[in-house]
């Protein structure tokens, strides 16, 4: 494998702590609602077909949030995919509720930022946040 330079590392970094918090963040409003009321972003169609009510599949998506952005900080080649994956849903969600497409423009970006992660943590195969015994002995 060729050398990565320190600008790909960082570049690798910027990403995955963007990822780390972000989700989270996103995760834990979904359970206080400071920054919005995330129901109104569910589709109407959705909540046709749920078993639950919509604010209780909100939460779920909270959970899951959170779980992705743990995943992103300790497996990142993974998490970067699950991420993408998770973003393409919910671009999906905002454009059949035929609304906020210029929220679902955002998360397509996002979405493809989360893509350059996983395609970056192939070259650090071992860099989750904390260091384990290989990455400190790549970094000798």
């Amino acid at each position: 494998m060729a050398a990565v330079p320190d600008r790909a590392r960082q570049a690798f970094r910027i990403l995955q702590v963007g990822f780390v918090v972000a989700p989270i963040l996103a995760g834990l409003d979904k359970f206080f609602e400071v920054l919005v009321d995330w129901d109104r972003y569910l589709a109407p169609v959705a909540t046709d077909v749920l078993p639950v009510s919509g604010h209780s599949f909100m939460l779920a998506v909270g959970v899951i949030e959170i779980a992705a952005g743990v995943l992103v900080a300790f497996r990142p080649r993974i998490g970067g995919y699950v991420v993408a994956v998770w973003l393409w849903a919910i671009i999906l969600n905002l454009l059949v509720a035929g609304d906020y497409f210029d929220i679902a423009l955002r998360d397509f970006g996002l979405s493809l930022a989360a893509l350059a992660l996983a395609r970056l943590a192939e070259a650090y195969p071992a860099d989750g946040i904390l260091p384990t015994t290989a990455t400190s002995r790549q970094a000798r």
